[in-house]
């Protein structure tokens, strides 16, 4: 499903671009870094499943967001957070931020945290957002889909993205990349029967661990029960490294700023 592109006026939000801490069940204390901030969702894609709802301005070209000098200002201000990850992720596509690269050495220096993005991989495919994700420690891309016409029905993207450019792309990260890949796999209703296709693609692509995840937060697409993913799970049996959202442990944090917060993760 190919979608066109309208105009939008991208308002920014003028409270902190740091949110958080949150429980992650991938990352442990995340510290959420949004360099989009805007008010709804700046988005390549629109998934039926996404906890932001509906994107309100799609965007496929890369541009400056949020300044450097105020990250720089909002880390400032939480300097000494007790966390284990700085996370980019927020209000959209974190590689939409044209100034991704920079904005991860300056969390790094400010922070002296490991930093990772979660990225919905649809940028991948261009050199200079791959060069620029390889500068965090971790990268959680993902991957919904087998078919195009399931990429399609899922991840319902802006312009003339495709899931096989993005799965050539994932796989030149792949071996160029020198940090920690972990590939995240939401199951909905739609893809739920194409459990040993998407374990194919996860050993094509070979990451340090595979997420299988299902939407337990409110969204556009009802989550599988846990049930349900154990049997996916089992069509993943030859990775060493498989974690599901209903079995990991999530840790108890407070956020400093609720309301941010919400904003970003309707549901804790």
């Amino acid at each position: 499903m190919k979608r066109g592109i309208k105009s939008h006026d991208v308002i920014i939000v003028a409270n902190s671009i740091i949110y958080g801490p949150v429980p992650s069940w991938r990352l442990g204390r995340s510290l959420g870094i949004d360099l989009l901030s805007t008010r709804g969702k700046t988005c390549s894609f629109d998934c039926v499943y996404c906890q932001l709802g509906t994107t309100v301005h799609p965007e496929i070209e890369r541009r400056e967001f949020v300044s450097l000098d105020r990250l720089a200002r909002d880390l400032k201000a939480v300097e000494g957070t007790a966390a284990d990850y700085a996370t980019f992720s927020g209000m959209g596509e974190p590689s939409l931020a044209s100034n991704l690269g920079q904005a991860i050495r300056l969390v790094k220096s400010a922070l002296k945290l490991p930093v990772a993005v979660l990225t919905n991989s649809s940028l991948i495919p261009r050199e200079e957002v791959r060069r620029e994700l390889a500068l965090a420690d971790v990268v959680v891309a993902k991957v919904d889909a087998p078919t195009e016409e399931t990429f399609g029905k899922i991840n319902r993207p802006f312009g003339s993205q495709t899931l096989a450019a993005i799965l050539e792309a994932l796989k030149l990260f792949r071996e160029e990349y020198q940090g920690k890949l972990a590939l995240q796999m939401m199951f909905i209703e739609a893809n739920r029967d194409h459990a040993a296709g998407m374990a194919e693609i996860a050993r094509r692509l070979s990451p340090d661990e595979v997420q299988l995840n299902t939407p337990l937060r409110p969204g556009g697409a009802a989550p599988l029960a846990p049930e349900e993913l154990a049997a996916i799970e089992r069509e993943f049996s030859h990775f060493q490294n498989v974690f599901t959202v209903y079995r990991a442990l999530k840790p108890e944090v407070m956020p400093f700023d609720l309301a941010e917060t919400l904003r970003r993760r309707p549901k804790l």
